[in-house]
């Protein structure tokens, strides 16, 4: 790899940049706040990238008590959107995820694996971020999931929610993203924003989410074009411009729905050019209920009270 310094970092990061700078749209931050989100070093993510993300900003970190990613799934409701009709078990896991373990399988179709390995190669095991597994035996022996919060030190306000999971066979990060609620200009519900750093910017996804009538949620990054939930790359600047490059041919959908007692699966499917290139499932089971403590799923993940 070939290292241009500390500012513009290695090569292969260099010249992503730049496609994104002269394919996609320049915009100001302050204009475009749906955009913002944790900005990598030219180095590498890791494990760790969030835990000196919130100390450089004097956030208080919290890593004990029961931890979600989302701290009222409602607050996702909108227009012919009602989170109050979501199923108990689905709403649990994203608002007590820390109180889940987490198993995963992956599938790469047809022709799309050797995208996967040069992925690999090129970006994820070097930067330690969206280290995707090759074959379900990546997986094989689990991984890590740990749930971040960072919060205001003053008023406690929660200020985002880190997830790192690490895949405990090679100790690769396999995803490391803060999550958050944001509101896009023109759409008429509240999206899931979920944003990897990456060297001087980060990937954004953004996923609509709706109930279906079983209780089951269905979150879809698609769209048509630049505003619309989906898939985006950002550069960053120092002055506040940014440049947004939306993939409109790359879309995932992911089906989040109750299983086995004290189990939610999630099956995550994601397409690109209207081809599915990979195949994710997941389950995610109650720590208390795996270990053989057959208390109610509701006790068992309920936060205390404050």
């Amino acid at each position: 790899m070939i290292w241009l310094g500390e500012r513009q970092g290695f090569l292969t990061d260099w010249v992503t940049q730049r496609w994104v700078q002269i394919t996609g749209r320049r915009c100001l931050l302050s204009e475009t706040l749906w955009l913002d989100g944790p900005i990598g070093n030219t180095r590498e993510i890791g494990k760790d990238f969030f835990l000196d993300y919130a100390s450089t900003r004097n956030l208080q970190i919290v890593q004990t008590g029961t931890r979600g990613l989302v701290e009222d799934l409602t607050r996702l409701s909108g227009r012919n959107c009602d989170f109050s009709l979501i199923a108990e078990p689905v709403r649990n896991f994203y608002e007590c995820t820390s109180a889940y373990s987490l198993d995963a399988w992956s599938q790469w179709h047809g022709l799309f694996r050797p995208f996967g390995h040069a992925l690999a190669i090129l970006f994820s095991r070097r930067l330690q971020q969206l280290n995707i597994p090759l074959s379900p035996l990546d997986s094989a022996y689990g991984m890590t999931s740990d749930v971040i919060q960072m919060r205001d030190p003053h008023s406690g306000t929660l200020v985002q929610t880190a997830w790192v999971r690490q895949l405990k066979a090679t100790r690769n990060v396999l995803y490391a993203g803060s999550y958050s609620i944001c509101n896009i200009p023109g759409h008429p519900t509240p999206c899931i924003k979920v944003v990897f750093p990456l060297p001087n910017g980060n990937a954004i996804v953004i996923m609509h989410p709706r109930v279906l009538d079983d209780g089951s949620l269905i979150l879809t990054s698609a769209g048509r074009s630049f505003g619309d939930p989906g898939f985006y790359f950002t550069v960053h600047a120092h002055d506040g411009t940014i440049w947004a490059r939306y993939l409109a041919a790359m879309k995932e959908t992911i089906h989040v729905y109750p299983a086995e007692p004290a189990v939610t699966r999630a099956d995550h499917v994601l397409r690109l050019w209207g081809k599915e290139f990979l195949r994710l499932h997941y389950r995610m089971q109650s720590i208390d209920m795996k270990a053989g403590h057959h208390a109610p799923v509701e006790a068992a993940v309920t936060p205390p009270s404050i």
